[in-house]
């Protein structure tokens, strides 16, 4: 749960703080656990909600939500045969993403939830989502070939 909170938010002490304050609104809220999904996914939901109200404290810079934003989705290429970055490079890369981008990025690819959910939580459009995830996707990759610092 802890490496949930600390791809959202970036920071370990934060990701603590995120981690304490979960664990106490779970063990508040016990009564409200209905069974409909494991223990886990329901607190990791949770942990998701604590770290994105942390980015919102920090000012969360996001994108207007219209449709100006819009970038098309990328084709998906099974080009990983010559990919030369090592893990840790990667989560480098990850790591100075600004916020927003990196919320969407792992609650996309690494958390498994979709445009819709993430929208939602993060309270954007799913079209924003798709965007931001665009354009996180092409940073990094930008980021990873020496382009972009």
């Amino acid at each position: 749960m802890y490496n949930v909170g600390y791809r959202i938010v970036n920071n370990e002490e934060e990701a603590e703080d995120v981690l304490q304050e979960a664990f106490i609104s779970a063990f508040r809220n016990l009564e409200f656990y209905r069974g409909d999904a494991t223990f886990g996914a329901w607190l990791k939901r949770i942990v998701v909600n604590k770290a994105i109200n942390y980015l919102k404290k920090r000012q969360l810079e996001r994108l207007p939500d219209d449709d100006r934003w819009d970038v098309k989705e990328e084709e998906i290429t099974d080009d990983l045969g010559h990919f030369p970055f090592t893990v840790e490079r990667v989560r480098e890369a990850i790591a100075i993403l600004p916020d927003g981008y990196r919320a969407v990025l792992s609650l996309y690819l690494l958390e498994g939830y979709d445009h819709g959910e993430i929208g939602e939580i993060l309270g954007i459009s799913e079209s924003t989502s798709k965007s931001q995830f665009n354009r996180s996707k092409k940073k990094l990759k930008a980021m990873l070939e020496g382009k972009d610092v």
